[in-house]
């Protein structure tokens, strides 16, 4: 007779869900609501096809790196440097870099979600959003509290979008056929490296693989758990993604004109009438909200292994970083030269990071007797190929430094 699984308590399940969202909405930020919108006004119907081929991309690279992460038990730098001594140093430069850049555009995001909603002066939304973040981490308990926030905000974004979708009467059966028969395929090239470079490039992929380390989600006995959240949580960016592209296909079938200054504001607009900017509003804000948290704590435990006083002070990392990233914005604005730095290198982050875990994965010295499934290393190649791709594709960022 079979054995019994053994049942999720309910801490277990709030640290699944937790880590499912913390990965999930730390990628469902400002760029990823501009990216699909765009996408999806250039390719129509087609575009279903490039984020049916992304999900498969991005579930081969995070299933390696929170399979082989959990069962050492190590962070991604620390495997990396074990690999190969001075790559996690490496990635972990990248990493906070990339993060503290995007974070500054994050926060921008949401000032500009409280300025859709109440109309007030972005910096102040700025402001407000950066100090509910610090209040987070600040809080007893900071870890749950941040579960619960991020699956909250996930949650609002998700039913929010999926309204916007019924109402504006997406041509179903159309996008469910060019799924599988593309105008163009090989046009979709650009638009899937893209979204995979945006689903589990820089940081986010091992958001949700750092949480469940540090609740103590490690060997092999946790092996299953820990693949149901890795899926879970590319699946739940996926239904998002795709809930998005109905809404746009469904208002560009019904001949709306989308706005070049804020495409998915304006798809709101046409769906809602007069209180869609207010309801985008409420998504943006969540969006970028959540990224925030996100990139924060990914960010700062890229360098918990480096330093004890990174380890015991982890909480005054984060929010050091959050202050650093809300004041930047606040005073400075968006500074164009780090956000294009900090792209073009984030392309390279996963292919390093991702390589080195396909490697580790056969080091009895780190994975122990674990048994890495060769079918899963195939997969985590493909996933190395196509965001190297990204990786050389952003450094055309470089470029535009020095000509611009």
């Amino acid at each position: 007779m079979d054995k019994e699984k053994p049942k999720i308590t309910l801490a277990q399940r709030r640290l699944l869900f937790g880590s499912i969202f913390l990965m999930a909405t730390s990628a469902i930020g400002p760029a990823f609501l501009t990216q699909t919108t765009v996408f999806t006004e250039q390719f129509l119907a087609s575009f279903a096809f490039a984020i049916v081929i992304s999900i498969i991309i991005d579930i081969g690279a995070q299933l390696n790196i929170w399979r082989v992460l959990s069962v050492s038990g190590k962070r991604g730098q620390e495997v990396a440097n074990e690999v190969a001594p001075g790559l996690g140093y490496v990635v972990a430069f990248f990493i906070v870099l990339g993060g503290l850049a995007f974070n500054i555009g994050n926060v921008a995001g949401a000032g500009l979600g409280f300025n859709a909603i109440f109309g007030w002066d972005a910096r102040i939304g700025a402001a407000i959003a950066g100090a509910f973040a610090i209040f987070i981490f600040l809080v007893k308990n900071g870890r749950t509290v941040m579960d619960v926030v991020t699956q909250i905000l996930g949650a609002l974004m998700i039913i929010i979008t999926a309204y916007v979708m019924i109402q504006s009467s997406p041509p179903y059966g159309e996008a469910v056929y060019r799924t599988f028969v593309p105008e163009e395929p090989l046009a979709m090239f650009i638009p899937i490296v893209t979204i995979v470079g945006g689903t589990v490039g820089g940081y986010i992929t091992f958001a949700g693989a750092h949480r469940l380390i540090e609740a103590g989600m490690t060997g092999k006995e946790n092996i299953r758990f820990v693949s149901h959240a890795a899926n879970y949580g590319i699946l739940t960016t996926g239904v998002m993604r795709v809930l998005l592209f109905l809404a746009v296909l469904g208002v560009l079938s019904q001949g709306a004109v989308l706005s070049e200054e804020n495409p998915p504001a304006s798809v709101f607009q046409f769906a809602l009438g007069d209180i869609g900017m207010q309801v985008f509003g409420l998504v943006l804000l969540a969006a970028a909200l959540s990224s925030v948290i996100g990139a924060a704590y990914t960010s700062a435990s890229f360098l918990r292994s480096f330093h004890d006083f990174f380890d015991k002070h982890n909480n005054t990392v984060i929010v050091i970083f959050i202050v650093f990233s809300t004041l930047v914005f606040t005073f400075i604005g968006r500074p164009v030269t780090l956000l294009i730095l900090a792209g073009a290198f984030n392309g390279l982050i996963l292919p390093l990071s991702l390589g080195a875990v396909l490697l580790a994965s056969r080091r009895k010295k780190i994975v122990g007797d674990y048994h890495h499934p060769m079918w899963m290393i195939i997969w985590g190649v493909i996933a190395v190929l196509a965001t190297a791709i990204i990786g050389v594709m952003s450094l055309g960022g470089l470029a535009e430094l020095w000509t611009g």
